[in-house]
């Protein structure tokens, strides 16, 4: 087979027999593809956080924040509560049973005193009468705070220790005040004038009373005194740190919330979702009532402690202390031999009720009433110490202030009529002393003391009212009632939440 063969060449254009040929192009650079996984996470990355999966996580995480703000408000509001009756319903009691028995006994030792001082006088027949009842009164009270502090102090060691000292000790010195009885009425003694046998006994109960019995009653005083500071510092701190704990809990509620309103605004297009609005106002409102009733829980527990209860142990302790003074007077008239003894004992409980810096016995009339003048005519002004100092520095009710001044005069009044006594003694007009210093006609001094103790008891029932008050207030702010509200508000704002997401996520169902 004849046939023209074609060879294929390089050559020009235009040349017979040739076909141009396209250039051979340069090699590219190889391009970097994503493998096949990277671009699946990457794809896994952008889309995982979809609206669905966003609106199911803020509603989690606001449902989590209503929980926890929740659970704060409670425990902080509940400890404020426990706080306070801690101090108003439990410590303070018995602080004041405690400062109650130790002004009975001291008021026994007192009219165990003037039993001995009236003798079988027939003079003094219907007084002896009306001490020995006192006197039986006071045993009686006596009986019945000390079986109150062995309770309070149950699960109290030391207190425990103190109360089986004062159990055994009383029985003692009741059975040697019995005894001096006894062998007074055997003597047939002039008044002012006990046999010897007869003192030796008083001393005896007297002594017991001053070294053992009331030292162990301070001793519990000490320590439920103590436990109310402890507690006072101990729930003023945790107030003030749970109130920022509410302020902290409640707003990231809050923010959690609007975040959540945000969300559902910009994805689905809506104005408000009214479900959720709702919920916000809800927690608003219960952030302010949480602050609010932390903020008045601290202010009553500030009433109940440094107000109230302050007061209270003060004026407890100047009357166990206007007691026992009264005691070393008749001790005083008792026991010539431990006179000057009893008259040192006198003064420095004087200057524990109402300290005159510098002063002696007898020119503490005239350094009191100067002191005193000054005060009058400025009330802020307190230039003396004491108890009762204490006490007119911490003036707060209604009526308080004139009730402290009341005992301030009735003050006076009695150490005046102790330098009467003093003086009568000194001249030997012993029954004439006897008479004054236990004489219940108007300006004799147990009626003035009388007047001292009413005004006593006076101011210190202001204050004690006060406390209950206090105490009382926080239980109504958190009683049951508060704790079901709270409850039940947020109980609604968790399903109101709910049922605001609710509609949304049923879309994409």
């Amino acid at each position: 087979m004849s046939g023209r063969s074609v060879v294929v060449g390089t050559g020009s254009p235009g040349v017979a027999g040739f076909e141009p040929v396209a250039p051979t192009p340069a090699p590219r650079a190889p391009r970097h593809r994503p493998s096949r996984a990277g671009a699946s996470h990457g794809r896994f990355r952008r889309s995982w956080w979809n609206t669905p999966r966003l609106v199911r996580g803020l509603t989690g995480l606001c449902l989590v924040a209503l929980v926890v703000a929740g659970a704060v408000g409670a425990t902080v509001l509940a400890g404020a509560r426990e706080g306070t009756d801690a101090i108003g319903r439990r410590a303070a009691p018995q602080v004041v049973r405690s400062a109650d028995l130790y002004f009975a006994l001291n008021d026994m030792d007192a009219q165990a005193a003037n039993l001995l001082l009236f003798g079988a006088d027939p003079d003094f027949a219907n007084l002896r009468g009306q001490t020995l009842d006192s006197y039986e009164r006071r045993r009686a009270q006596a009986d019945t705070d000390l079986q109150r502090v062995a309770e309070a102090v149950a699960g109290d060691p030391a207190g425990r220790r103190a109360v089986q000292t004062v159990i055994g000790e009383l029985g003692r010195y009741e059975g040697r005040v019995a005894r001096a009885q006894l062998l007074e009425e055997q003597a047939h003694a002039p008044a002012g004038k006990p046999s010897a046998e007869a003192l030796a006994a008083y001393r005896e109960a007297t002594d017991l009373l001053r070294q053992r019995l009331l030292p162990a009653v301070d001793e519990v005083t000490a320590a439920n005194s103590a436990t109310v500071q402890r507690t006072y510092a101990a729930q003023r701190g945790d107030l003030g740190a749970g109130r920022w704990w509410i302020l902290v809990a409640g707003l990231l509620a809050l923010a959690a919330l609007v975040a959540l309103q945000i969300l559902l605004t910009v994805r689905y297009r809506r104005v408000l979702n009214a479900p959720l609005a709702a919920a916000t106002l809800l927690v608003l409102l219960g952030l302010m009532a949480g602050s609010t009733l932390a903020a008045r829980a601290e202010r009553q527990l500030v009433v109940a402690k440094s107000n109230s209860y302050d007061s209270v142990i003060a004026l407890g302790r100047a009357r166990a202390v206007a007691y026992d003074l009264n005691a070393d007077e008749s001790r005083y008239l008792t026991d010539p031999a431990r006179a000057a003894a009893y008259e040192q004992s006198f003064f420095d409980k004087t200057q524990s009720f109402a300290r005159v810096d510098g002063a002696t016995l007898a020119g503490y009339d005239a350094g009191l009433a100067a002191l005193a003048d000054a005060h009058r005519a400025d009330h802020a002004r307190v230039p003396f110490g004491g108890f009762l100092g204490d006490e007119l520095r911490n003036i707060t009710f209604a009526g308080e202030q004139d009730a402290a001044e009341r005992v301030l005069a009735a003050f006076q009044a009695y150490q005046r009529d102790d330098r009467t006594i003093r003086e009568l003694y000194g001249q030997g007009r012993l029954k004439e002393a006897v008479t004054f210093n236990t004489g219940l006609a108007a300006g004799q001094s147990n009626a003035d003391f009388g007047v001292l103790g009413a005004a006593l008891d006076d101011v210190q029932a202001i204050n004690r009212n006060a406390l209950d008050r206090a105490v009382a207030a926080t239980d109504d702010d958190l009683d049951a009632a508060s704790a079901a509200v709270g409850s039940a508000a947020l109980a609604l704002a968790l399903a109101l939440t709910a049922l605001g997401v609710r509609p949304r996520l049923r879309e994409f169902a």
